[in-house]
């Protein structure tokens, strides 16, 4: 192995593409896929934070709560 090569990340890049419109594109794709496994009552939201882009699905309903709680949904929809 050549001991001259030597790997720069390069942070800020790293951290626009973690925030970019593509990235939240992808991440939409996959909570949508998510939610619908899931069935009826729960919703998605995507959003930015501090250092990228997060999608989060969540149980909208009062049924949808209980089904989750019982079933454990959205963690075997994840699966």
């Amino acid at each position: 192995m050549s001991k001259a090569f030597k790997f720069v990340l390069n942070r800020k890049g790293v951290r626009e593409l973690m925030k970019s419109e593509e990235m939240q594109g992808l991440l939409s794709k996959y909570a949508t896929a998510i939610k619908t496994h899931c069935g009826d009552g729960f919703e998605q939201d995507v959003y930015v934070g501090k250092n990228r882009a997060n999608a989060m699905i969540f149980a909208d309903s009062r049924r949808a709560r209980y089904k989750c709680r019982k079933e454990n949904t959205l963690l075997k929809a994840l699966r």
